[in-house]
């Protein structure tokens, strides 16, 4: 029976990091199609983000049953609490990836993004892809080293996403308004998509020290 519940526990982490997958992939194909003004490529990580929720979904039944059924403590309870909150984030990094496409799609045939900040966009969704890769291997690994290295990535996207704040309210800015929204926006989508890859890191953090970073541990990545 215990083999039986630490297999269940392996097969939840493997959940998880194929979430981590597929929002990364979701993430790498909204950016291009943000980029190349591909509406199909918009549309496939539209039709595909029901696949992310489906797979959060699986996530939360499978830790529930684990805690209704096992009763487990210490690490293992750990690990199953960072599974249920990983999981929301790795779909919130979905809904992200999402809301990027739908731009691209909403503005199609014409770009979203004016040519003067479209490589700020690609190198954020290089960053933002890398982070979601990096948080499949932390999820497998345990790797306490590895998930705090997330962080100089994320802080790679911060600087870029203030970095566009100076550049649309320049007074020379000569895109408009609405582009001006765009472009805040679709920061915004990568900013916060970044935070959450570093939420489930702490949270692999956090199975294996017991301790939060940035909670009470006096300790952030």
């Amino acid at each position: 029976m215990r083999e039986a519940y630490h297999v269940e526990l392996e097969q939840l982490a493997d959940h998880l990091a194929a979430m981590s997958v597929q929002v990364a992939d979701a993430m790498e194909r909204a950016t291009r199609a943000l980029l190349e003004v591909d509406l199909s490529l918009a549309e496939q990580v539209i039709s595909d983000d029901a696949k992310v929720d489906d797979a959060r979904a699986q996530c939360e039944e499978q830790a529930y049953a684990l805690l209704a059924l096992q009763a487990p403590v210490a690490t293992d309870l750990r690990t199953v609490l960072a599974a249920i909150h990983a999981a929301e984030s790795l779909e919130r990094m979905g809904d992200l990836a999402l809301h990027v496409a739908k731009a691209a799609r909403r503005r199609h045939p014409e770009p979203v993004l004016p040519e003067a900040v479209r490589p700020y966009f690609a190198e954020m969704g290089e960053v933002a892809v890398k982070l979601a890769r990096q948080t499949e291997q932390v999820i497998k690994s345990k790797d306490i080293q590895a998930a705090k290295t997330l962080e100089s990535d994320d802080d790679q996207v911060d600087d870029i996403h203030r970095h566009l704040f100076t550049v649309i309210m320049d007074r020379e800015w000569p895109h408009g308004v609405a582009a001006a929204v765009d472009v805040t926006l679709l920061g915004r989508f990568y900013e916060r998509y970044a935070d959450h890859a570093v939420s489930v890191a702490k949270r692999m953090i956090f199975v294996v020290t017991g301790k939060m970073p940035g909670y009470g541990s006096g300790e952030d990545i």
